[in-house]
């Protein structure tokens, strides 16, 4: 694990940094550690401290939340909990399709985008959905900030769960 997560004073995820970052802002006092390996620590002459895997800042910081996510391939699976949006198939050649077509005056936006397995794309084509008989899974929309977290994150640790209240949690 060489990612921490960042959390507001309030609790709230913020991003994700570095270990090293993580312990520079703990030995700053800046921010406390609330989840950590006990197992794995870092140490010096004088102060032992465990690895860091969730951290608190001690201070509140704004953040501006009105700041959109441009759409990306990534970010619009990421969004989509990597599933495929019309028969909810996992499948790792995800494809993003448009709801309502381009050529059909479909706008690129995160309203009209949602992930599709090769299959369901090719079925769906240059069609509406009532045309073809199909319906979404979930409605798309733009995806809350979380989903840059999670983009950040090369992996989620078990120990961020309660902290990422995000509706894009894997569906068992």
């Amino acid at each position: 694990m060489s990612q921490v997560l960042v959390l507001n004073a309030s609790y709230e995820p913020l991003n994700v940094t570095s270990v090293k970052r993580a312990v520079v802002l703990v030995l700053k006092d800046k921010a406390e550690p609330i989840e950590v390996l006990v197992q794995r620590k870092f140490r010096s002459e004088r102060r032992s401290i465990p690895y860091p895997l969730v951290i608190r800042l001690v201070k509140y910081v704004r953040v501006p939340r009105n700041v959109r996510l441009r759409i990306s391939k990534k970010a619009v699976l990421a969004r989509d909990s990597y599933r495929c949006q019309y028969c909810g198939r996992e499948n790792d050649y995800l494809t993003v399709d448009h709801v309502v077509p381009r050529s059909r005056g479909g706008e690129s936006d995160w309203e009209n985008v949602a992930a599709a397995c090769p299959a369901c794309n090719t079925r769906k084509g240059n069609h509406l959905l009532h045309e073809v008989s199909m319906s979404l899974i979930r409605k798309p929309m733009a995806p809350s900030y979380i989903v840059l977290i999670l983009l950040e994150a090369r992996t989620v640790h078990e120990s961020w769960h309660p902290y990422l209240s995000y509706e894009i949690r894997p569906v068992s």
